[in-house]
Protein backbone atom coordinates (compact mmCIF):
# COMPACT_ATOMS: atom_id res chain seq x y z
CA UNK A 1 0.00 0.00 0.00
CA UNK A 2 1.33 3.43 -0.92
CA UNK A 3 2.32 5.96 1.73
CA UNK A 4 -0.15 8.82 2.15
CA UNK A 5 1.06 12.42 2.09
CA UNK A 6 -0.86 15.35 3.55
CA UNK A 7 -0.66 19.09 2.94
CA UNK A 8 -2.60 21.36 5.30
CA UNK A 9 -3.25 24.86 3.97
CA UNK A 10 -4.22 27.82 6.17
CA UNK A 11 -5.54 31.02 4.57
CA UNK A 12 -4.55 33.86 6.88
CA UNK A 13 -4.98 36.56 4.24
CA UNK A 14 -7.94 38.89 3.74
CA UNK A 15 -8.60 37.32 0.35
CA UNK A 16 -10.84 34.61 -1.05
CA UNK A 17 -9.23 32.42 -3.68
CA UNK A 18 -8.32 28.89 -4.63
CA UNK A 19 -5.33 27.08 -3.26
CA UNK A 20 -3.72 25.18 -6.12
CA UNK A 21 -1.22 22.33 -5.82
CA UNK A 22 0.81 21.43 -8.89
CA UNK A 23 3.99 19.64 -9.83
CA UNK A 24 7.00 20.41 -11.97
CA UNK A 25 9.43 17.97 -13.54
CA UNK A 26 12.84 19.66 -13.55
CA UNK A 27 14.56 16.52 -14.86
CA UNK A 28 12.43 16.43 -18.02
CA UNK A 29 13.81 18.51 -20.88
CA UNK A 30 10.62 18.76 -22.93
CA UNK A 31 9.19 22.23 -23.66
CA UNK A 32 5.85 20.69 -24.67
CA UNK A 33 5.33 18.98 -21.31
CA UNK A 34 2.80 21.09 -19.39
CA UNK A 35 2.00 21.09 -15.68
CA UNK A 36 -1.66 20.75 -14.73
CA UNK A 37 -3.46 22.13 -11.69
CA UNK A 38 -3.37 18.90 -9.71
CA UNK A 39 -5.60 19.99 -6.83
CA UNK A 40 -7.56 23.23 -6.44
CA UNK A 41 -9.95 24.13 -3.62
CA UNK A 42 -11.62 27.43 -2.69
CA UNK A 43 -10.67 29.03 0.62
CA UNK A 44 -12.12 32.04 2.42
CA UNK A 45 -9.99 34.01 4.91
CA UNK A 46 -9.23 32.07 8.13
CA UNK A 47 -10.19 28.72 6.60
CA UNK A 48 -8.15 25.54 6.34
CA UNK A 49 -7.95 23.11 3.42
CA UNK A 50 -6.46 19.62 3.59
CA UNK A 51 -5.02 17.71 0.62
CA UNK A 52 -4.03 14.04 0.85
CA UNK A 53 -2.53 11.79 -1.80
CA UNK A 54 -0.50 8.68 -2.43
CA UNK A 55 2.13 8.10 -5.09
CA UNK A 56 0.07 5.96 -7.43
CA UNK A 57 0.41 6.64 -11.15
CA UNK A 58 -1.93 6.40 -14.14
CA UNK A 59 -1.92 7.13 -17.85
CA UNK A 60 -4.46 9.76 -18.98
CA UNK A 61 -5.60 11.41 -22.19
CA UNK A 62 -8.17 14.00 -23.20
CA UNK A 63 -9.41 15.69 -26.37
CA UNK A 64 -8.04 19.08 -25.40
CA UNK A 65 -7.44 20.55 -28.82
CA UNK A 66 -4.19 22.54 -28.81
CA UNK A 67 -2.63 22.26 -25.34
CA UNK A 68 -2.10 25.83 -24.15
CA UNK A 69 -2.31 27.55 -20.74
CA UNK A 70 -5.89 27.96 -19.60
CA UNK A 71 -7.19 24.83 -21.34
CA UNK A 72 -8.74 22.38 -18.86
CA UNK A 73 -7.61 18.76 -19.15
CA UNK A 74 -10.52 16.51 -18.07
CA UNK A 75 -9.34 12.94 -18.55
CA UNK A 76 -11.39 10.93 -21.04
CA UNK A 77 -9.63 7.71 -20.08
CA UNK A 78 -7.50 6.73 -17.09
CA UNK A 79 -5.47 3.53 -16.92
CA UNK A 80 -3.63 2.68 -13.68
CA UNK A 81 0.10 2.23 -14.13
CA UNK A 82 3.12 1.27 -12.12
CA UNK A 83 6.78 1.95 -12.72
CA UNK A 84 7.79 -1.64 -13.49
CA UNK A 85 5.26 -4.16 -14.87
CA UNK A 86 2.74 -1.87 -16.60
CA UNK A 87 4.66 1.29 -17.47
CA UNK A 88 4.14 1.36 -21.26
CA UNK A 89 0.88 1.95 -23.14
CA UNK A 90 -0.13 2.61 -26.73
CA UNK A 91 -2.36 5.55 -27.70
CA UNK A 92 -4.29 5.01 -30.90
CA UNK A 93 -7.32 5.95 -32.93
CA UNK A 94 -9.51 2.92 -33.56
CA UNK A 95 -12.82 3.14 -35.46
CA UNK A 96 -12.73 6.96 -35.25
CA UNK A 97 -12.27 6.92 -31.47
CA UNK A 98 -9.12 7.52 -29.44
CA UNK A 99 -8.12 4.96 -26.82
CA UNK A 100 -5.29 3.43 -24.85
CA UNK A 101 -4.35 -0.14 -25.77
CA UNK A 102 -1.77 -2.86 -25.20
CA UNK A 103 -0.47 -1.90 -21.75
CA UNK A 104 2.74 -3.73 -20.89
CA UNK A 105 6.14 -3.48 -19.28
CA UNK A 106 8.36 -0.77 -20.72
CA UNK A 107 12.01 -0.65 -21.67
CA UNK A 108 13.20 0.88 -18.42
CA UNK A 109 11.68 0.47 -14.95
CA UNK A 110 11.00 3.81 -13.29
CA UNK A 111 9.82 5.52 -16.48
CA UNK A 112 6.29 5.75 -17.92
CA UNK A 113 5.97 5.46 -21.72
CA UNK A 114 3.15 6.42 -24.09
CA UNK A 115 3.53 5.36 -27.73
CA UNK A 116 1.36 7.37 -30.12
CA UNK A 117 0.21 5.28 -33.07
CA UNK A 118 0.24 6.33 -36.72
CA UNK A 119 -3.51 7.11 -36.64
CA UNK A 120 -3.25 9.70 -33.85
CA UNK A 121 -4.16 13.15 -35.26
CA UNK A 122 -2.36 16.42 -34.62
CA UNK A 123 -3.89 19.12 -32.37
CA UNK A 124 -6.79 16.98 -31.15
CA UNK A 125 -5.70 15.16 -28.00
CA UNK A 126 -3.13 15.29 -25.23
CA UNK A 127 -1.66 12.42 -23.24
CA UNK A 128 -0.16 12.51 -19.80
CA UNK A 129 0.22 11.05 -16.36
CA UNK A 130 -1.79 11.29 -13.18
CA UNK A 131 -0.88 10.81 -9.55
CA UNK A 132 -3.40 9.70 -6.95
CA UNK A 133 -6.24 9.94 -9.45
CA UNK A 134 -5.63 13.47 -10.77
CA UNK A 135 -3.64 14.69 -13.77
CA UNK A 136 -0.21 16.18 -13.14
CA UNK A 137 1.42 16.51 -16.58
CA UNK A 138 0.23 16.44 -20.19
CA UNK A 139 1.75 16.74 -23.64
CA UNK A 140 0.20 17.16 -27.10
CA UNK A 141 -0.26 13.81 -28.84
CA UNK A 142 1.43 13.36 -32.22
CA UNK A 143 1.56 10.34 -34.54
CA UNK A 144 4.45 7.88 -34.33
CA UNK A 145 6.13 9.39 -31.28
CA UNK A 146 6.88 7.74 -27.95
CA UNK A 147 6.79 10.02 -24.92
CA UNK A 148 8.53 9.15 -21.68
CA UNK A 149 7.86 10.52 -18.20
CA UNK A 150 10.33 9.76 -15.42
CA UNK A 151 8.60 10.89 -12.23
CA UNK A 152 10.73 12.92 -9.83
CA UNK A 153 8.06 15.47 -8.97
CA UNK A 154 8.60 18.78 -7.26
CA UNK A 155 5.51 20.01 -5.42
CA UNK A 156 4.30 23.63 -5.45
CA UNK A 157 1.38 25.62 -4.07
CA UNK A 158 -0.06 28.89 -5.31
CA UNK A 159 -3.18 30.94 -4.60
CA UNK A 160 -5.51 32.59 -7.09
CA UNK A 161 -8.14 31.50 -9.59
CA UNK A 162 -7.49 27.94 -10.76
CA UNK A 163 -9.48 24.90 -11.85
CA UNK A 164 -8.47 21.25 -11.44
CA UNK A 165 -6.84 20.08 -14.67
CA UNK A 166 -6.09 23.59 -15.92
CA UNK A 167 -2.96 23.82 -18.03
CA UNK A 168 -0.55 26.12 -16.19
CA UNK A 169 2.09 28.51 -17.44
CA UNK A 170 4.35 27.87 -14.47
CA UNK A 171 6.86 30.51 -15.56
CA UNK A 172 4.24 33.22 -15.10
CA UNK A 173 3.12 32.19 -11.60
CA UNK A 174 4.61 34.79 -9.28
CA UNK A 175 3.39 33.69 -5.84
CA UNK A 176 4.32 29.99 -5.87
CA UNK A 177 5.90 28.21 -2.92
CA UNK A 178 7.85 24.97 -3.25
CA UNK A 179 6.84 22.21 -0.85
CA UNK A 180 9.36 19.58 0.24
CA UNK A 181 8.78 16.42 2.23
CA UNK A 182 11.90 15.48 4.18
CA UNK A 183 12.71 11.78 4.69
CA UNK A 184 10.07 10.06 6.85
CA UNK A 185 7.96 13.25 6.93
CA UNK A 186 4.55 12.88 5.32
CA UNK A 187 2.67 15.90 6.65
CA UNK A 188 3.36 19.57 5.86
CA UNK A 189 1.57 22.71 7.06
CA UNK A 190 1.50 25.67 4.67
CA UNK A 191 0.22 29.12 5.65
CA UNK A 192 -0.47 32.06 3.38
CA UNK A 193 0.15 34.97 5.72
CA UNK A 194 -1.62 38.30 6.06
CA UNK A 195 1.08 40.00 3.96
CA UNK A 196 0.69 37.29 1.24
CA UNK A 197 3.97 35.57 2.05
CA UNK A 198 4.24 31.85 2.72
CA UNK A 199 5.26 29.92 5.81
CA UNK A 200 5.99 26.18 5.54
CA UNK A 201 6.51 23.93 8.52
Amino acid sequence: MSQNYTLNFHNNTRNYGKICVYQTAPDVNDPQLMSLAWFAEPAHPTTNVKFSWSIDYAFIWDETGPLVPGVVFDASQTWPADLTASNHVDFTSDRAALTFANQRGGAKPGTLYVHNGSTVPFDVASVGVAMSGAGTFARPAQPNLTFSFTPHPVYWVTFGDYEVGEVLDVESITNAQQISFNPNIYNVDVTLNLDNTWTVR
